[in-house]
Order: C-alpha cells, then sequence, then structure tokens
C-alpha cells in the first residue's frame, strides 16, 4: 500500500489549528489510517496506490470570532471531501484505477463518528466507507473469479 499527497500545501484545508498550522498532522495521519485500510481489506497479492490531490476537513475556522478563532464550527454545509487517484494492483498487474472525490455531506448524522474524539473522525469515517465499498468487493470480485 502507497499513499502519497500531491501538493498538500495548496489544500483547501488540510490544518487542524486555524490556518497558521502545517498540513503534515493531517497527512500523516489520513496515510496511516488508509495503510491499516490497506492491511485490513487487501489480500497479500494485491497493492493499492492512492494520490491524494485535495483535502477540505469538515467544519470551518471562523477567524471573526475573537473569542475563539482557533475552534473549528462543524455545519450541514461543511462537509469533509477528500479528492484521489488509485490504482490497484493484483500480481503485479493493475485491475482497477479511477479518479475520486470521496465526500460525506451527512456526517454530523454519523452517531459512532460524533462520540469518539480523533480530531479527523469525520474524515476517517468517510474514508472508511469509501474503501471497504470500493476495494473489499474489488478483492472479493477478484477471488471469486479466480475459483474454478
Amino acid at each position: 500500500m502507497a499513499v502519497s499527497f500531491v501538493k498538500p500545501e495548496k489544500f483547501t484545508d488540510a490544518t487542524l489549528q486555524n490556518r497558521f498550522q502545517s498540513y503534515e498532522r493531517v497527512t500523516k495521519e489520513l496515510s496511516d489510517y488508509l495503510v491499516g485500510l490497506g492491511q485490513r481489506y487487501l489480500p497479500a497479492n494485491q497493492r493499492l496506490e492512492i494520490k491524494v490531490t485535495d483535502i477540505d476537513l469538515a467544519g470551518r475556522y471562523e477567524p471573526w470570532r475573537n473569542y475563539n478563532p482557533d475552534v473549528r464550527y462543524m455545519v450541514d454545509v461543511t462537509w469533509p471531501s477528500v479528492s484521489l487517484q488509485y490504482r490497484l494492483l493484483e500480481d503485479g498487474h493493475e485491475i482497477a484505477h479511477g479518479e475520486q472525490r470521496v465526500a460525506d455531506m451527512n456526517y454530523l448524522r454519523r452517531p459512532a463518528a460524533r462520540a469518539n474524539n480523533d480530531s479527523l473522525r469525520y474524515e476517517k469515517a468517510m474514508l472508511d466507507d469509501w474503501f471497504r465499498g470500493q476495494f473489499d468487493a474489488q478483492s472479493k470480485h477478484s477471488v471469486a473469479a479466480r475459483k474454478p
């Protein structure tokens, strides 16, 4: 599993403490999370390559609120999204590829994510749904196609 980030300094919103913090924490956490999903859902003979081209985290900062400019406000219209390109290889041969913008417009309605204290809980829940839908089914289809 390989995850890379294309020009992360240009991402729409990839910092956790207002816009002055580095994007490195977010990219590291999301990379580690995606690698973990790959280890959990992909068979050993498959390799997934993901290039993240944009991140827009859930919520927005409202710097005009002088009393707490570093708080990220979550409302229905500030859903998370991640734009990416992927390539799935099996035994060294490409079996799937694509480009997608993964988004979760209902992120505030996820009870499990709301109960979690992880600062990237909405993004991780969204990526988990996408990953399982995209690659767990692909892996099962690929295995089924090889059975006699």
